[in-house]
């Protein structure tokens, strides 16, 4: 194997996430203005403010009710994971864990609809700081107890490509809907889909650079 474990981001790399914000705010437009100002003030706060407050706020700033961020809450459950995660997740045969960026029982509810087992899982709450910030990757490294040049990091969101190289990491960026990059740091891999991970760990091929929008 190429790698000691595998860690995601829970809440776009393995999960579809942006459905349901769209879905709570009734439209694609809202949802994704919505959730970007949700991401400007999770980058910028510094020390853990709980999740669900930032969410309020962030639909509030873009002019939409605060109780958005209840009704997203209320409809958690409904989060579904990328078709192919589950089954590319039983291939990898290596300590599996999350670094997401939300409250620990948010977290552990989303990552019990991935239906695999983590053997760690790090929410911004139990570390006290959100993503991008090095102490939340920091965190599930002590934990797996694993080194950071030995453990890949599956992105689902920009900012973490940088956070995570930042700390040493090889970044495999599941980048599903054509994000841009922020910053300079390149993914180790970047493909559209999680199919090619399995042969990212065990270095038997090399995933693209190609497929992201910019």
């Amino acid at each position: 194997m190429k790698y000691d474990a595998v860690v995601f981001d829970l809440l776009t790399a393995l999960i579809d996430s942006w459905s349901l914000w769209n879905a709570v705010a009734g439209s694609e437009a809202d949802g994704l203005k919505w959730r970007r100002r949700y991401l400007e003030i999770t980058y910028g706060c510094g020390a853990y403010r709980p999740y669900e407050t930032l969410v309020r706020e962030a639909a509030r700033d873009v002019g939409l009710p605060e109780g958005l961020g209840d009704e997203l809450e209320r409809r958690w459950p409904e989060l579904q994971t990328w078709p192919e995660a589950p089954g590319v997740l039983k291939q990898l045969g290596l300590p599996l864990a999350v670094a997401t960026n939300c409250s620990n029982r948010l977290g552990r509810l989303a990552a019990d609809r991935v239906g695999v087992p983590f053997a760690v899982i790090e929410t911004a709450e139990s570390v006290g700081f959100y993503k991008p910030r090095p102490e939340v990757y920091r965190a599930v490294l002590q934990r797996l107890g694993t080194a950071p040049g030995r453990t890949l990091f599956v992105a689902g969101s920009a900012s973490d490509v940088p956070g995570a190289k930042a700390v040493g990491m090889a970044v495999y960026w599941h980048n599903r809907i054509g994000l841009a990059p922020r910053g300079d740091a390149k993914p180790d891999h970047l493909e559209r889909t999680l199919e090619r991970l399995p042969e990212c760990v065990t270095g038997s091929g090399t995933a693209s650079r190609e497929g992201a929008t910019t």
